[in-house]
């Protein structure tokens, strides 16, 4: 376990637990060493009575760039046990409420993160993007059946196979988010206080029962995106897309 770690902030007030991404410099593209801290936090988070619930959010204008694409390359992220399947494994087993406030740009694992959050404010600038078809690859986090599921299926494959970032207002028509709002974090600060005081093992079992019907798809799908962004990693295909995104960036 990481002690402690410069580019995720941790504040615990309130028996609300924040952990806010702090690399603004990167847009808070998000590290494998991040990957790990944020993996175990929430793992201690999960057996800790002190802690009732989560807020996941950012430091500086962007919520987060997604995957760091040269971490990304140099250690590719999806093989059983490493730090972004951890991460992924740890949000969609979180057994207390976990919440986000975000601004911004919001890629990758930035949008796929927030489906499994009890509640999401965003600010009226954020932009979501799921743009991994866009880099040869495949939806992971359990999005392609949780992003159906919120969007219905037309809408959510036109975002999918066209990589279209979609604004604030239209993620909360769809039902990624709860509320947009100039001041997300102090918005999710109230709400995530109201949440803290309430009965907590009340909490506990209405998270799990409004989770149940689809827990398990989840799991399976999570599996088969794993799979399936491995092969597609090491495809021609996807080399070449994410050297024509790297060389375009560096114009």
């Amino acid at each position: 376990m990481v002690e402690s770690l410069d580019t995720v902030n941790r504040h615990l007030d309130n028996q609300i637990l924040t952990l806010s991404l702090n690399r603004p410099e990167k847009q808070n593209a998000i590290t494998r060493d991040m990957y790990t801290y944020l993996a175990d936090e929430l793992k201690e988070a999960a057996g800790n009575f002190g802690i009732r619930c989560v807020v996941i959010t950012h430091e500086g204008a962007h919520f987060t760039a997604g995957n760091d694409l040269y971490d990304f390359l140099n250690s590719p992220p999806l093989e059983p046990g490493s730090p972004v399947m951890r991460f992924l494994e740890q949000i969609h087993t979180f057994p207390k409420p976990l919440l986000a406030a975000v601004s911004g740009n919001a890629v990758g694992i930035g949008t796929t993160m927030l489906m499994h959050c009890e509640v999401v404010v965003a600010a009226p600038n954020t932009k979501f993007s799921m743009p991994f078809v866009n880099l040869g690859l495949v939806p992971e986090a359990g999005s392609s059946i949780l992003f159906p599921r919120l969007a219905g299926y037309q809408r959510a494959s036109k975002v999918f196979l066209t990589g279209e970032p979609f604004d604030a207002n239209y993620a909360r028509e769809i039902g990624l988010i709860a509320d947009v709002s100039d001041e997300p974090i102090a918005t999710l600060k109230s709400i995530a206080e109201k949440i803290a005081v309430q009965p907590p093992n009340a909490v506990l079992q209405t998270k799990a029962l409004l989770k149940s019907e689809l827990h398990d798809k989840v799991t399976a799908v999570m599996q088969a995106e794993g799979e399936l962004f491995q092969m597609a990693l090491q495809s021609d295909e996807a080399r070449e897309a994410f050297m024509n995104f790297l060389s375009k960036k560096g114009k």
